[in-house]
């Protein structure tokens, strides 16, 4: 699932290639990827793409003065960027994995993609961008928030840590990819709970993520969209790396599996060496 650093990257990369252009038209072959109706998704026609902007987890494409599309690209959504889009023909509905098409006035345009069976690709056409539910419920944006704030979200909610870093009205933008990595950095097993958590480990876990993002996104800004997911597994040290050594302290690093998701962590540098159950009802060690 695209993060922060990766939908930060695909604006940017977007402000670099769409801003000042005009969109010819937007078509769509998913149906159900659009959750508006008005305004019509004919209204983008011949409006100015006056910014890009990033809210958590969702791409915002500024259209002239009072129109947003607003996309959440979910767990295997993507964007591709094409600088000629001419000799491709309209779009059919429900054919292949495009979900909608963006032609600009010169000739270029992209693709918002979906691999897989589970569609829960989002694009929204509106007038303000807090009318999308999810942005509307977004918490402070994870790499902007102060110390004091993240403490005070953190422990606003009680659960573990792992699953509260990725709750997005406690957080924007952290998924499952980088809270692995944030909470390796700041040496925190992902099944500590928030409320225990003392006010070091919450200033170091607040550096950490400070760090692990801010880090992610200097390393995305700049690539091309197509280079970005090898971009970010370049750069994790736990996350998707289960059996490889820690490259920090050289232990084995773990996986925790659930029913639809997983997590990997280090022993050695999370949880005192012990391993954690990998099973959701087991009992935690911590």
């Amino acid at each position: 699932m695209p993060e922060l650093p990766e939908v930060e990257a695909l604006a940017d990369y977007l402000r670099q290639r769409a801003v000042g252009r005009q969109v010819d038209r937007l078509e769509i072959s998913a149906i159900n990827a659009l959750k508006t109706y008005d305004p019509a998704i004919t209204a983008a026609a011949g409006r100015p793409v006056t910014d890009v902007q990033r809210h958590g987890k969702f791409l915002d494409l500024v259209l002239g003065a009072d129109l947003h599309l607003v996309v959440h690209l979910a767990r295997a959504g993507w964007l591709h960027f094409r600088e000629d889009f001419s000799s491709r023909a309209p779009l059919r509905p429900g054919k292949g994995p495009v979900a909608l098409r963006a032609r600009l006035d010169d000739g270029s345009g992209f693709d918002l993609t979906e691999a897989g069976t589970q569609k829960s690709l989002a694009v929204y056409l509106v007038t303000d961008p807090t009318a999308v539910p999810g942005v509307a419920r977004l918490g402070p944006d994870a790499l902007a928030v102060d110390p004091a704030t993240f403490a005070d979200r953190l422990r606003s909610r009680k659960g573990q840590v792992k699953g509260v870093l990725t709750e997005q009205t406690v957080l924007a933008g952290v998924g499952n990819a980088y809270s692995d990595e944030i909470l390796h950095t700041a040496r925190l097993s992902p099944f500590a709970l928030t409320t225990r958590l003392t006010d070091e480990q919450l200033a170091t876990l607040h550096a950490a993520t400070r760090d692990v993002l801010g880090d992610a996104v200097t390393r995305s800004v700049g690539q091309r969209a197509a280079e970005l997911k090898g971009e970010k597994r370049s750069g994790l040290r736990v996350h998707a790396r289960t059996g490889l050594p820690c490259p920090v302290c050289g232990d084995t690093v773990r996986e925790v599996s659930f029913a639809d998701s997983s997590l990997q962590y280090c022993p050695g540098c999370q949880t005192g060496g012990k391993p954690l159950a990998d099973r959701r009802l087991s009992r935690i060690v911590r």
